[in-house]
């Protein structure tokens, strides 16, 4: 069962979006240096169809994109709130941050117009540092994953 400690409405998660950001809790990564710990824990409110349709309700037009932060606990569910998000809201794109190194087995890119890889390392830094662990990609229509991490980067 996905469950949400919260959301906001966000501009840099997601290049060119705006965008419904959700944190998932249950995450199971245990990262070290990790800035939301708070996200380990088994609480917060279900989300299932029905509560994500509410949450969209909301903004209407507003947003252009639901990004689930973490659910790592259980990827399967997040990829079908996915293509539940596609199905009732033609024209929404989705995005997953994974703290996983690799999408999970089940779970095809297509299932995600953005997908973010790789677990935090402080040493390394978030999407902005050059020397991220991280990745961001751009899902094509044939399921080809593009890098996209350089659209995080100040230019100078």
């Amino acid at each position: 069962m996905v469950r949400y400690h919260n959301f906001d409405i966000v501009f840099a998660e997601v290049p060119d979006e705006v965008t419904l950001a959700l944190n998932l809790t249950r995450c199971p990564n245990r990262c070290p240096g990790c800035h939301s710990p708070h996200l380990r824990s088994d609480s917060g409110r279900v989300l299932d169809e029905e509560e994500l349709a509410g949450l969209l309700g909301s903004y209407g037009s507003a947003v252009t994109c639901v990004a689930f932060m973490g659910g790592d606990a259980e990827p399967l569910e997040v990829a079908a709130l996915s293509a539940f998000v596609r199905r009732t809201r033609p024209g929404m794109r989705t995005a997953w941050y994974s703290g996983r190194a690799h999408l999970p087995a089940g779970v095809a890119p297509a299932a995600f117009d953005y997908i973010k890889l790789g677990p935090w390392i402080e040493a390394r830094g978030p999407l902005s540092s050059p020397t991220t662990n991280q990745r961001f990609y751009r899902i094509d229509g044939n399921g080809t994953m593009r890098d996209l991490t350089d659209r995080f980067r100040r230019k100078g």
